[in-house]
């Protein structure tokens, strides 16, 4: 574990600076949006010798005083910079919100799923409830509720979810079907839209894989699969896994979840855990991904999937959060299973845990 947050590393007037900062959080957020999604900074970046107020309105048909009031407060967020003469030029945090990708997700996800539900962020923490969802729509969690997102809504969501598993995938394919793994049955908990069962079935010309998830997103999956001709490799079975009555099906050799136990809380996932366990062969194995706070290498990433946890608090589900490695550890061993193998530093943030059942 790096730990980032042994001491504070802020002088008092950068700490004050830094507390305005946030103070003004959801201005400041939906200042940045603007100025990028009104091209504001796209026109500022393509004049490298400065451009003025009254040129940016010609070319971004933004009204004067909203175009101004936006430029003002981007000079406080250090998005652009202004010269005597009133031309503004790109400033480097400018230039990420424009053209990082992952900045780029990140603020699509934050406006189009979480930042009205965020409003009732109090509520979900007094009541262990995702009081928020109901500002995308009436469903326990949103993953019931995904197939009927509405349509930016969902490409935001699958983008943010897509973005670090397309990452990690490549890489984590060669660990999982290693020749002395065994795998020619694998069971996926969480099948999502299908990008793992295809990536396996790439890879692996003779792995079958079960998917198993709620019925509208098994639909999703199975028809992707189905538009690529590998029905024949990919089975379905539909399920409500908070059910504890859900038994899997069994006779699988491994069974990979991949950003899914984050979904949970440490009750389920013990409860996940103990079904996975029934559904493997003696020699199986279950395959963990996940993206833990305190694994990461850069504070940056460290700090992005702490304030996931709070989608998960206020919108996801209200019980379940991106955690801490030792506090998931804990549940997994109450599961009764050990962890043989552990490697971190994948893709942009992600630990892959191999877990067997205690003897």
């Amino acid at each position: 574990m790096t730990n980032f947050y042994a001491k504070d590393k802020k002088s008092a007037i950068d700490a004050k600076h830094h507390a305005q900062v946030i103070a003004h959080g959801p201005i400041v957020f939906q200042v940045a949006r603007l100025l990028r999604d009104k091209g504001i900074l796209k026109v500022i970046e393509d004049h490298k010798t400065g451009i003025n107020l009254a040129r940016i309105v010609e070319q971004t048909n933004v009204p004067e005083y909203g175009a101004r009031v936006l430029l003002e407060a981007g000079l406080g967020m250090e998005m652009v910079t202004v010269d005597e003469d009133g031309k503004y030029y790109l400033a480097k945090t400018g230039y990420f919100i424009l053209h990082d990708p992952l900045t780029n997700v990140n603020m699509n996800f934050v406006q189009d799923i979480c930042y009205k539900g965020l409003f009732h962020l109090e509520e979900a923490i007094d009541t262990g409830k995702p009081a928020g969802l109901k500002e995308l729509g009436s469903w326990n969690t949103v993953y019931e509720g995904l197939s009927q997102l509405q349509p930016q809504q969902q490409k935001s969501w699958f983008e943010y979810d897509h973005f670090f598993s397309d990452i990690a995938f490549p890489l984590v394919l060669k660990h999982i079907y290693k020749p002395e793994n065994h795998i020619q049955r694998l069971l996926e908990i969480g099948g999502n839209t299908g990008k793992w069962a295809l990536a396996s079935t790439k890879f692996d010309p003779e792995v079958r894989i079960t998917i198993v998830d709620l019925p509208g997103q098994a639909a999703m999956a199975r028809k992707n699969i189905e538009d690529l001709g590998l029905a024949d490799r990919v089975d379905f079975y539909p399920a409500n896994v908070l059910d504890e009555s859900v038994q899997f099906p069994p006779g699988y050799d491994a069974v990979w979840m991949s950003q899914f136990l984050d979904c949970f809380s440490e009750d389920e996932i013990v409860s996940i855990m103990k079904r996975c366990g029934q559904a493997l062969n003696k020699e199986g194995a279950i395959y963990i991904l996940e993206a833990f706070w305190d694994n990461q290498r850069f504070e940056t990433a460290a700090f992005c999937i702490q304030q996931l946890s709070i989608y998960f608090t206020a919108i996801a589900n209200g019980n379940s959060q991106m955690y801490d490695s030792r506090v998931f550890k804990k549940a997994i061993d109450r599961a009764g299973f050990d962890i043989v193998e552990e490697i971190s530093g994948i893709g942009l943030s992600h630990t892959l845990l191999k877990c067997k059942k205690r003897k």
